[in-house]
């Protein structure tokens, strides 16, 4: 049985329960996780829960959120970006969301080592990835919706990272099921050579302090150029004592994009800095476990009022890589996971096709 996440002096092995817990409470009859109660459920946060359920030791409710994956799983390998109960608020499909599944699944098999849910899930995560080359671009970098409207021709930094990083959790569940991708292995490297080398192909959304780390949180930077990356926007990003601002123009701190920032330190070695973090973001923190989403820090108001699972989810996440409680709390160092085929992927073709 794994150790329960914590952080000693900060968070403690039964608050990192009680935040499990609160999470769990949340948890729709069907399986789904909403970002609060009564509120709506998308699948990225949605699969982030059911990880942080998965780290804290409460694997029946996390088994309940894959197994809602599972069934509201589309045809073509896709979930609604959207829905309300069984409400489809947004039919469209998000290409990050759905690639996220793999990163869930993968974590729960580490944790866990049950080779028959990773059976039962292996279609779904297939489907899923393979939805998501459908979007893949001429030089690499992935659309980032599909809709009635068809393909859209814009690709986000954000989102481009975290699939690099859950097609590497993928690739990771084939080798552990003996079901090798050659195309997925091209894939990667293909999407990791953009990432690095291509950022012109991505859609600016640099107020965004998740467009600064996911870069390095997803795996494609590491070593001085990741820390150069955070260095240079340090001050820009991140407000002593309280945590990361959002947006760099606002006076506004959230709890999960902090806990990413230190996910992404904690990668890079980077602890002191990465325990710093995961200390000023706490004044987030209810009696109950779960977290308020940020704070106006410039009139000390609570924005939005809401108590996200998704904050609470990526609290224990951090706390559990910078505890290694579990044997998952690895997953974003990704030093485990395969790279696929990384090489020189600009050709003329390939530029000319853009």
């Amino acid at each position: 049985m794994s150790d329960i996440p914590h952080v000693p002096g900060v968070l403690s092995p039964d608050q990192c329960r009680r935040t499990a817990e609160s999470i769990a409470a949340t948890q729709e009859s069907t399986g789904a996780i909403p970002w609060s109660l009564g509120g709506h459920t998308d699948p990225w946060d949605h699969v982030e829960a059911a990880m942080a359920l998965t780290a804290a030791g409460l694997v029946e409710p996390a088994r309940a959120a894959f197994e809602w994956s599972r069934t509201m799983q589309r045809e073509d390998g896709t979930w609604p970006i959207q829905l309300r109960g069984s409400v489809v608020e947004d039919p469209n499909s998000d290409s990050n969301f759905c690639a996220y599944i793999a990163t869930g699944v993968w974590h729960h098999v580490l944790v866990t080592d049950d080779r028959r849910f990773a059976e039962a899930m292996w279609p779904v995560v297939a489907k899923a990835i393979d939805f998501v080359l459908e979007l893949q671009l001429a030089t690499g970098e992935i659309a980032w919706a599909r809709g009635p409207s068809g393909v859209s021709q814009e690709s986000l930094l954000t989102g481009c990272a975290s699939i690099q990083h859950s097609m590497r959790c993928a690739l990771a569940l084939a080798d552990y099921l003996g079901e090798p991708q050659p195309e997925w292995e091209v894939a990667v490297g293909r999407l990791g050579h953009a990432i690095a080398h291509h950022r012109d192909a991505f859609v600016v959304k640099d107020r965004w302090s998740m467009e600064w780390y996911y870069p390095v949180l997803g795996g494609v930077l590491r070593g001085p150029a990741a820390q150069s990356r955070l260095d240079e926007r340090w001050d820009d990003f991140v407000v002593p004592g309280l945590g990361v601002r959002c947006v760099d123009d606002r006076p506004w701190v959230t709890g999960a994009e902090t806990c990413e920032l230190v996910l992404a330190l904690e990668a890079l070695g980077d602890l002191s800095r990465a325990h710093e973090q995961f200390a000023a973001m706490h004044h987030l923190r209810e009696d109950d476990g779960s977290y308020w989403t940020g704070l106006v820090y410039a009139d000390g108001k609570r924005w939005p009022v809401e108590r996200t699972t998704w904050t609470g989810a990526a609290v224990i996440l951090a706390a559990d890589a910078l505890s290694s409680a579990t044997p998952g709390s690895g997953i974003f160092r990704g030093a485990d996971l395969p790279r696929g085929l990384e090489g020189e992927y600009d050709c003329e073709c390939a530029i000319s096709e853009r």
